[in-house]
């Protein structure tokens, strides 16, 4: 994990907002969506340029399937349109795209744009971009449970260890979670990360997320710089 005063490696963000960003300019809820995916790029570009090495976005949840069918198509729609309008992008910048989520309920066609961003951007060395999608922290938990238990299906479940857990979850492999960050005025993190987020830093902010520009970001940065970051110990004394 990070020590205090410096950079997050690992940020996540909870892109909330752009529903009542379209509503209060008396625009359709899903124009809100289009103005918050159009501000994903610079933001990415900019965690590249401060040296964060991941950025994980909670982009639909799995609890989001409640919302009106209508949304929910066109939030679909503008997922793969991003990834076909973005992945030059991401090969440009080196960087790795994954979506982690339960990604069986995704039609054939968005199963399909996802495989073939993941593979052609697998072997890029720059940020690692996860998208969440159909995504929610007690799925990641229990799914990684399941999938350690038919990995190892004569072992007994004591001995399964935190660490070895964390290697069955979506994000196995990369940095810990340092910093996590809601937009849109609420304060929960809604069954994002639940367990990577242990130890994270939540930030929560009223500015709406089609509003969170590079500004907005830094503030993030330097609030997280400021932490004393103790992880359970003592701090030492001065």
């Amino acid at each position: 994990m990070s020590d205090s005063l410096g950079m997050p490696k690992h940020i996540a963000i909870i892109m909330d907002g752009n529903g009542r960003w379209a509503q209060q300019r008396h625009m359709p809820r899903k124009l809100g969506h289009y103005r918050g995916a159009a501000r994903v790029r610079s933001l990415i570009e900019y965690c590249t340029r401060v040296g964060v090495e991941c950025v994980t976005l909670f982009a639909f949840s799995t609890e989001n399937w409640q919302r009106p069918a209508e949304e929910v198509d066109a939030l679909m729609a503008l997922f793969i349109e991003y990834l076909d309008k973005e992945l030059p992008a991401m090969l440009e910048n080196r960087v790795r795209f994954k979506a982690i989520g339960a990604l069986d309920r995704f039609s054939p066609e968005v199963r399909d744009r996802i495989r073939r961003a993941e593979q052609q951007s697998a072997s890029n060395d720059g940020l690692f971009l996860n998208v969440a999608v159909n995504y929610g922290g007690r799925w990641d938990i229990l799914h990684a449970v399941q999938s350690w238990q038919t990995a190892h299906p004569n072992a007994a479940l004591s001995e399964l260890s935190q660490d070895v857990l964390s290697e069955y979850l979506s994000t196995a492999g990369q940095p810990e979670l340092d910093l996590l960050i809601r937009t849109g005025g609420e304060s929960r993190i809604s069954n994002f990360l639940i367990w990577q987020a242990a130890y994270a830093e939540l930030y929560f902010t009223d500015i709406l997320w089609p509003d969170f520009d590079e500004a907005a970001l830094q503030a993030a940065f330097d609030w997280f710089s400021a932490r004393d970051r103790r992880f359970g110990k003592v701090k030492a004394s001065t």
